[in-house]
């Protein structure tokens, strides 16, 4: 069969030629995690972008996990000219806007998100199993990677020194399930990591109320540390997959610090900790402004923490403009 995918229109005009190369690598991810190998190619009728391929006939459920991709907005099947609608719902269990309602200043592109987990999870074992993987962001801010997870039906884990961002994730969150009237708990708690103790909160919800008193149900956690506890934060519950948008300046913060670190041993003292918060055969994926951090340090750094680094040809030019003085490139990796 040959499938024809329409893409949304981006409305930010230098970010459009980048979709198509994000969006073709991350279908080309997806697919191949069922087992597809397909030639995808870039179609233009108007205005309007589509990914078509050609594969075995895909099964309503397969459909339902490519649904899901972070730019699609139709699916169809192509008979010649004619594109024949495929009825397909996402699997996903929350609604869409989760991500995108919490506004502030940097906030990182829902819809890139959504490309990183996407085409991280893909490349791991655990993508398809049916009990939900954890997702970490050891960076996580105001939590859009961390809502962008939830969205998609993982357990999502967010990490970061900034309290502040922490709590008005948290109060975010705490309202949304309050006002979509979701089933929920709340709890704070403290976890003891390198001799102090570490605050966190933890919601567990579920997205109905039948789900609710069958024990179903996905969870949220935050703690309010320095990203390099991770291994000893996770050490009871290692994640799946490791999303990280790396701050866009040149240096970094740690926690309980006056003095800023530079990115190269920011990344040399944090990275082994993630490793070791990651099961084996997960995915690192982390982004970043190649004008003050290049690929090939980052690629380095993630070689020397043990990370395996994605060379494949879809993985290679990525690379595309945010803002006047962010260039923003993605590096992927597995742990061995």
């Amino acid at each position: 069969m040959v499938y024809s995918f329409q893409l949304w229109r981006h409305p930010n005009i230098h970010y459009r030629e980048a979709v198509l190369r994000l969006g073709r690598c991350e279908l080309l991810s997806m697919l191949k995690s069922l087992s597809v190998e397909a030639d995808i190619q870039v179609e233009q009728t108007g205005n309007v972008s589509f990914f078509t391929f050609e594969s075995r006939e895909l099964s309503p459920p397969e459909l339902a996990y490519l649904a899901g991709h972070s730019t699609l907005t139709l699916m169809a099947e192509k008979q010649g000219i004619f594109l024949r609608p495929l009825s397909v719902h996402s699997a996903d269990p929350l609604p869409e806007d989760l991500p995108e309602i919490l506004k502030y200043k940097g906030k990182t592109n829902p819809a890139f998100t959504r490309m990183m987990l996407n085409t991280g999870l893909a490349l791991t074992p655990f993508v398809h199993q049916p009990q939900p993987v954890t997702v970490l962001d050891p960076l996580c801010g105001k939590g859009t990677s961390l809502f962008s997870a939830l969205c998609m039906g993982a357990d999502a884990v967010g990490i970061d020194t900034d309290r502040k961002d922490l709590k008005e994730a948290s109060d975010f969150f705490s309202r949304y399930l309050k006002n979509a009237g979701m089933k929920h708990s709340i709890r704070s708690f403290s976890t003891t990591a390198a001799s102090s103790g570490i605050p966190g909160t933890s919601f567990t919800f579920s997205c109905s109320r039948e789900n609710w008193n069958a024990g179903i149900t996905q969870s949220l956690t935050l703690h309010a540390g320095d990203s390099a506890l991770a291994s000893s934060l996770l050490r009871r519950h290692r994640a799946h997959l490791l999303v990280a948008d790396l701050p866009y300046g040149i240096q970094h913060a740690p926690q309980g610090s006056t003095r800023s670190e530079p990115f190269g041993a920011f990344l040399a003292r944090v990275l082994p900790a993630w490793r070791s918060a990651l099961l084996p055969g997960a995915a690192a994926v982390l982004s970043f402004n190649t004008l003050t951090l290049k690929k090939a340090a980052v690629a380095q750094a993630l070689s020397a923490a043990g990370f395996e680094t994605v060379d494949a040809p879809e993985f290679s030019n990525l690379s595309h403009a945010v803002e006047q003085a962010v260039v923003r490139d993605l590096v992927f990796a597995r742990v061995s």
